[in-house]
This record gives structure tokens, C-alpha cells and sequence, in this order.
């Protein structure tokens, strides 16, 4: 079984077997305040009796999987029914919330990574989980993502997440092209597909997490063997340190290597665009991969690490989204019992083989190459997705901050120097290092 070493928030650590987010995507918003009647589902309080309960997700890809996997825990629950119902990625944040604030919540809530979702567990809305059997056979790394400052547990870890090039291997093959080893080398392959009339990497940019997204691909080309991530957490170096403005400069430098219409694309556009052999290549996360066999199965599909200037080459990783129990919930005891079910091996076995995504819960195989693929380059060249580890903090946020910048940038009304002004003065209102 392959280890997959990613990045918690101060370190590089060896994590549990990798079996893709997005990702999670999306973005983060204020959590409400909590009010006062609890919110549940009609049905008894356990002991037998019918139980109904909500749990609510930002992956409406994932619902029939999460069919499958669900089954297979109302077999063994039979008193326990699951309701799941899937958000878009961009507008899950501020439902959430909004239910929360109304306690009109779900009884399960799928959480996001890091500060929003701790955030969520310190405005009181979630239920500690430190005594859910198997939640202390996880990494303390990997429980960190759903750590609050109680040192208490939160969520019980889904997946682990790399992002990465995906290309069409055939494409390559017929124009005689080979991964790229360096950035100019990207560059140059860019350049020989567009004269061929083939677009080379589908990209939009009308949702800003995708944007945040790439730049945790693209960055660490441009700053990697530097010491630079070091630099930032001793406050020795900022965000509008050269490294950091070369890596926004490089998010620049593929516009002629987009989608003429790219402005407007968003996430399912840019999968159809790759996934039908229309674009050669495709910058997104490992929670894809299922999405884009499913568009075309027959697809010769690949993925490359980022080539780095100092001539290596890396993988950015992180943990992604937990799932919790809302604190209001009338089934707590019934809705701790999937948590623990989400803690098991049975679980991670069945998530892994039904989306193809690296499972957090340790032991856990899969058969599937790419994801192979995935876990041996995160154990020898992992780097940390910046925005969603470090910089998730802020009101909006500096990972917000950097997408609308981005946005701004490829709209034209902002410069490479502009967006790194605007993210810098986002990180100085709150990010330890920078508030010496």
C-alpha cells in the first residue's frame, strides 16, 4: 500500500494509503451564528424506531456513489435512512450557512477543509467526534483539517487530494509531444497544439476556485527549491515577494493556450472540453478523474507533475472535506453511527472504488493506475495547495481574495502586480507572520 505524504498546516508529513477535489471547490463565507430550537429530521430518537437523516454535500457528481455507499450502511442500519442532497460547489457555502443560522440544518454536513470548516465547529454548529470508534486510527495530520483550536475533532476525514496537468495521451502521441520537463517545455507543446488548431488546456474562469485551483498547480514551478513556502511562515518573505508575483505571471502567460471563450466557462464546460478530445490538456484535482472516465471511458487519459525551474518536478497536495454532525441535530446518536461507518475500512474501500479518490481512512487499496500514479508522486514530491492550507483565513478570505484577483487579472482590468497588491493586503489583516 502506497503512504501519501501531504501538507497539514505547518508540515510535511506521511498520511494514510492514497485510494480527488475538490475539491473541493467553492468558496468561503462567514459562518452564522447559532440559534436556538434544534433542527432534525420526522422520525424517533433511536431505539429502534425509523429514522430519517439529512446529509448534505458540494458533490453533485457524487450521487450515485454516495447511493451505492449509503446502501450498503442501511444494510447494516436498517432503522437509519439517509437523505442525501448535493449542492453546486459555489453555492453550498452559503446554504449551509443560511440553514445553519435557521437551524434548519442537516443532520450530516459535509465540511470544508481547514479554516472554514473550523470555523463552522467554533461557531458551535458541530458535534466533537473525538469518541467516534477509528477516528483515532487517523494521522494526526490528516484529523488536522477538522481540528479546532479545542483540540478537538470535528469531522471524520473523507479524502486525500492531489491536483495536476491531466492530458489526452492520444493527442500527444499523434503530434509527437512528451511530458513536459520544464516550463518552457509547457510552453513550447502550448504553442505546437494551438498551431495545429487544437486548444491546448481547457480552462475558465468564471468560477473562482478553479482559478485558486490552477495557481496551486502552476506556482510551485516557480518558486519550488526556493525555501519561499519556509520564508512565508517565518515573515521573512509576503505574497508580493517575486516568487509569488512570477507564479501570477505565469497564470498570465497560458492565456493564448485557453478557450477563446474561457471567460465564461466554468467547471463542467471545461471537464466536456477535455473529456470529448477537444483540448489536449487540463488542470484540475484528483476527484476528476472519476467525472472525466465517466464523459468518455475510452479516453487514453494521463496526468504530468508540475516541472518546477529548479528541474524537479511536483504534486500539490492537501487534505480535503470531512463530514460532521450538526450540533442541533434530534439524531445525534443515529447520525454518529455513519460517522463511524465513514471511519471504517468497509468505507474507504467502497469511496475509493466508487469515485476513484484517495481515501483518508488507512489501509485502503485501489486498482486503479492513475490514483497509483497519484500516490507515488505525492510520497516523493508533494507540495502544499497554499491557498486552501495556509491562507483560508481572512473576511473574505485570501484564497477569495486571489480568485477574485485572478478574475480581475483575466477580465483586464487588473495586472499580475495589482493581484498580488490585493492578496498581500488580504493576508496582513490576519496571517500571523505578517502581523509582526
Amino acid at each position: 500500500m502506497k503512504q501519501f505524504r501531504f501538507h497539514a498546516a505547518a508540515s510535511v508529513v506521511l498520511a494514510a494509503a492514497m485510494a480527488l477535489a475538490g475539491c473541493s471547490g467553492g468558496s468561503s463565507t462567514e459562518p452564522a451564528k447559532p440559534g436556538g430550537e434544534p433542527a432534525g429530521n420526522a422520525g424517533g430518537q433511536g431505539g429502534g424506531q425509523q429514522v430519517t437523516l439529512s446529509m448534505h454535500s458540494w458533490r453533485v457528481e457524487d450521487t450515485d456513489g454516495y447511493k451505492q455507499i449509503i446502501k450498503a450502511f442501511e444494510a447494516d442500519n436498517p432503522n437509519i435512512k439517509i437523505e442525501f442532497k448535493p449542492f453546486k460547489a459555489t453555492e453550498y457555502n452559503t446554504i449551509l450557512n443560511t440553514a445553519l443560522q435557521s437551524d434548519s440544518g442537516p443532520d450530516i454536513l459535509q465540511l470544508r477543509p481547514y479554516a472554514p470548516g473550523v470555523s463552522l465547529a467554533e461557531a458551535g454548529f458541530l458535534e466533537p467526534l473525538d469518541s467516534v470508534a477509528g477516528i483515532s486510527s487517523f494521522p494526526k495530520d490528516v484529523l488536522a483539517a477538522a481540528t479546532a483550536k479545542d483540540g478537538k475533532v470535528y469531522g471524520v476525514p473523507l479524502s486525500l487530494n492531489s491536483t495536476q496537468f491531466y492530458y489526452n495521451k492520444k493527442i500527444f502521441d499523434e503530434n509527437g509531444l512528451k511530458e513536459p520537463k520544464s516550463w518552457d517545455e509547457l510552453i513550447a507543446l502550448s504553442k505546437t497544439l494551438k498551431e495545429k488548431g487544437i486548444v491546448p488546456i481547457s480552462f475558465g474562469a468564471k468560477e473562482g476556485w478553479l482559478l485558486s485551483l490552477s495557481h496551486g498547480v502552476i506556482a510551485p514551478s516557480n518558486y519550488n527549491g526556493t525555501g519561499y513556502l519556509e520564508k512565508l511562515k517565518t515573515g521573512e518573505s509576503d505574497l508580493k515577494s517575486p516568487e509569488f508575483l512570477g507564479s501570477v505571471k505565469r497564470m498570465q502567460e497560458l492565456i493564448p493556450y485557453f478557450p477563446e471563450n474561457y471567460v465564461g466557462l466554468e467547471l463542467n464546460d471545461m471537464r466536456t472540453l477535455f473529456a470529448t478530445g477537444k483540448a489536449a490538456m487540463f488542470i484540475n484535482g484528483s476527484f476528476e478523474l472519476e467525472g472525466i472516465k465517466k464523459l468518455n471511458p475510452d479516453l487514453q487519459l494521463d496526468f504530468f507533475p508540475m516541472p518546477t525551474d529548479d528541474g524537479k518536478a511536483v504534486i500539490t497536495t492537501w487534505v480535503d472535506g470531512s463530514y460532521a454532525v450538526n450540533s442541533k441535530s434530534k439524531h445525534k446518536q443515529e447520525a454518529m453511527k455513519f460517522m463511524e461507518f465513514m471511519a471504517t475500512k468497509k468505507f474507504g474501500e467502497l469511496f475509493a472504488n466508487q469515485f476513484k479518490r484517495i481515501s483518508a481512512v488507512p489501509g485502503v487499496t485501489t486498482d486503479d493506475a492513475l490514483v497509483n500514479k497519484m500516490a507515488e508522486l505525492s510520497q516523493s514530491s508533494s507540495t502544499p495547495y497554499l491557498m486552501v492550507v495556509d491562507f483560508a483565513e481572512g473576511k473574505p478570505t485570501t484564497k477569495q481574495t486571489l480568485e477574485n484577483a485572478l478574475q480581475g487579472m483575466y477580465l483586464g482590468k487588473l495586472s499580475p502586480e495589482q493581484v498580488v497588491d490585493e492578496v498581500q493586503k488580504s493576508a496582513a489583516t490576519w496571517y500571523p507572520a505578517f502581523k509582526k
